[in-house]
């Protein structure tokens, strides 16, 4: 099983309140781990204008999520975020992988 490191950014509605961001900031987190992610990074990156509108919504509050993990695990972590009503975009980008670490990897 192959591991790559991936980077998913997705957007919240702007109505949420604090807590209930945290709240699926926490859900989506223990979703990659429960689908075996490692290294999960995570930024919250606050409510910012969105370059057009979606879904009637002008703003968005963005999140940014660095992880290692199988590719199953994004098709879990998607669906998820397709079938929330919290969530109004997301994308998730391979990211490429340097020689460097994927011998710290094998080391690990």
């Amino acid at each position: 099983m192959h591991n790559f490191v991936y980077e998913t950014m997705y957007i919240l509605r702007p109505d949420l309140g604090d807590e209930l961001v945290d709240q699926n900031i926490d859900k989506y987190q223990n979703i990659l781990r429960d689908q075996g992610a490692q290294g999960l990074e995570t930024q919250h990156r606050g409510k910012r204008r969105l370059a057009y509108e979606i879904d009637r919504q002008r703003e968005g509050v963005y999140v940014q999520m660095n992880y290692r993990a199988p590719g199953s695990a994004v098709a879990v972590l998607e669906r998820a975020m397709r079938l929330s009503d919290e969530v109004i975009r997301y994308l998730t980008v391979k990211q490429p992988v340097t020689e460097v670490e994927e011998a710290e990897a094998v080391e690990a």
